[in-house]
C-alpha cells in the first residue's frame, strides 16, 4: 500500500470523488479564503466570539473558511523580483531562486528535527505566536501575544486568541476533518515525498498525478494548503521537509527579497503573485530557517490596512484548555 492509498483512508470509507465534486469543492474553498473582510460584506457572516477555521467534510466538501489571521511578514523590499529561467525551458521549470530557499529550509530542518512528542486523540495542541501589526498610513505598530488550544480529535471545543481577542471553535460535526489534520493517525498518512504530498492534497487523496500536470489553479491552491501544513505545530517527521520541498516543486511560487519578520531578521519571502497579495512565508535570508508568516487585514471599515507579521515562540501538548507548558 503506497502513501496515496493512506490518503484515501482518511476518507473514512467515502466514494472516490468525480472531477466536477472537487472542482466544486476547491471552488467553495477558495471563493471563501479571497472573500471580502467582515466588515464589506454584509451584516453578520459569523456569530461574534466564534472562531472559523478550514473545516472540511470526509466526502470532500468544503464546509466553512479560513481563519482570519493566517500568513505574515513585512511591507517592502523587491516584491517581484525573481530569477529568470534559463531560455528554452520550460514555464512549469520552478524558480532558480525558489529551489535554494526552500531546499535549504527542507536541510536546515531535517538537521534541527528533533523527536516530536505524540499527541493522544483527547488532547489539545497548545501554541503561543506574537503578532506585530503596523497600520500601513500612520505606521502606528501594535504587538499581540495570542495563545491557542486546538482538540486534537476535535471532539472537544478548541480556544485561540485573534489579535488579543478570545475565539472558540466548536466541536467537529459527524464527517468532519480540518485542514491541517491534527490527529496524529491522519498526518502520518500524508506523504513525505514531496513530489507526492502535493497533488495528493490538492486532490484530497484522490491523484496522484505529476506536478507538471497541475491546472493553474490548483498551483496556487498548493502554495496555500502546504501554507497552512506548515502552520501546524507539530508534524510527523519529515514531512515539514517535505513540505518545503513540495512548495519549491510548485510553479508559479515566486522570491520577495529584502524583508524582515516580527522579530525585526532579515529575511526572504516565498509568495504566490495574483493570489495572495501582501501574503508570504518568510525564510531566513542566510540559513534558510523558517522564520514567521506575513499577511495584511482591512479594519472592519473598510477604510485601514494592516500589515502583519508573526511566528511561533511555543508549542507543547496539553490536556485540557487554557492549560500552559
Amino acid at each position: 500500500m503506497n502513501d496515496l492509498d493512506e490518503l484515501r483512508g482518511w476518507e473514512a470509507g467515502a466514494p472516490p470523488l468525480d472531477d466536477e465534486t472537487r472542482h466544486r469543492a476547491r471552488i467553495r474553498l477558495f471563493a471563501a479564503m479571497n472573500e471580502r473582510p467582515a466588515a464589506v460584506r454584509p451584516a453578520a457572516a459569523r456569530p461574534p466570539g466564534r472562531r472559523p477555521v478550514l473545516r472540511i467534510a470526509l466526502a470532500g466538501l468544503v464546509t466553512a473558511a479560513v481563519a482570519g489571521t493566517v500568513l505574515v511578514t513585512v511591507d517592502g523590499g523587491n516584491e517581484g523580483q525573481q530569477a529568470r529561467p534559463p531560455a528554452g525551458s520550460s514555464p512549469n521549470v520552478a524558480n532558480v531562486a525558489v529551489t535554494k530557499v526552500l531546499n535549504g529550509a527542507a536541510a536546515w530542518e531535517r538537521e534541527h528535527e528533533k523527536q516530536t512528542v505524540v499527541p493522544r486523540d483527547d488532547q489539545f495542541l497548545y501554541s503561543k505566536r506574537i503578532i506585530k501589526e503596523t497600520e500601513r498610513k500612520t505606521g502606528e505598530v501594535r504587538t499581540y501575544t495570542d495563545e491557542m488550544w486546538d482538540s486534537v480529535d476535535g471532539s472537544q471545543r478548541s480556544l485561540s486568541m485573534e489579535l488579543g481577542k478570545i475565539m472558540w471553535e466548536e466541536p467537529l460535526g459527524k464527517g468532519e476533518g480540518v485542514w491541517p489534520p491534527r490527529r496524529w493517525d491522519e498526518l502520518k498518512k500524508l506523504p513525505t515525498d514531496p513530489r507526492k504530498l502535493v497533488p495528493a492534497i490538492v486532490s484530497m487523496g484522490t491523484s496522484d498525478k505529476r506536478i507538471s500536470e497541475l491546472t493553474k489553479d490548483e498551483r496556487w491552491q498548493a502554495y496555500f494548503l502546504l501554507g497552512e501544513l506548515l502552520k501546524a505545530p507539530a508534524l510527523p517527521e519529515g514531512l515539514r521537509a517535505a513540505a518545503y520541498e513540495g512548495l519549491a516543486l510548485v510553479p508559479g511560487v515566486k522570491t520577495v527579497e529584502g524583508v524582515e519578520d516580527s522579530a525585526g531578521r532579515a529575511g526572504v519571502g516565498i509568495a504566490y503573485p495574483g493570489h495572495f497579495k501582501g501574503r508570504y512565508l518568510i525564510f531566513d535570508a542566510k540559513s534558510h530557517e523558517f522564520l514567521g508568516f506575513r499577511d495584511e487585514r482591512i479594519s472592519r471599515d473598510g477604510k485601514k490596512t494592516y500589515v502583519q507579521l508573526s511566528h511561533t515562540v511555543e508549542w507543547a501538548v496539553v490536556d485540557r484548555v487554557r492549560q500552559r507548558p
